[in-house]
């Protein structure tokens, strides 16, 4: 049975697509972009405030699907400079306390609304 999961802690979408779809145990996230949900835009700050902001929307998808960090079997990053690679590592490591999920990281030409980064995840409750 699929489930539309939806949150006011992380960004409305900008387009025709849900913040997740929960499919029996599997939650399919959209790509999340550096949006503050509470101001609706990009954050300031570059790369590593982008980053930071893009985990915690992620956190809250997570959460409204009653899921954490550590349910994460999969992430797709996508930079559009992928000198930023070390910058975004660290911060994205910092949210993971056990074994990291798989993960994909490539570079773009371009994101929506300018953005640095922006991660989707697929998680298993």
């Amino acid at each position: 049975m699929k489930k539309v999961i939806n949150t006011n802690l992380a960004p409305k979408a900008i387009g025709p697509y849900s913040q997740a779809i929960m499919l029996e145990d599997l939650l399919f996230a959209s790509g999340q972009i550096a949006i503050d949900p509470k101001k609706g835009e990009i954050v300031e700050g570059g790369i590593e405030a982008q980053t930071s902001q893009v985990m915690e929307n992620i956190k809250n998808i997570l959460s409204a699907a009653e899921m954490d960090f550590s349910n994460i079997i999969k992430t797709t990053i996508f930079l559009t400079d992928l000198n930023n690679f070390s910058l975004v590592n660290d911060i994205y490591g910092g949210y993971f306390t056990k074994e990291p999920p798989a993960r994909s990281c490539v570079e773009v030409s371009r994101l929506p609304k300018g953005a640095l980064i922006e991660i989707e995840v697929i998680a298993q409750k």
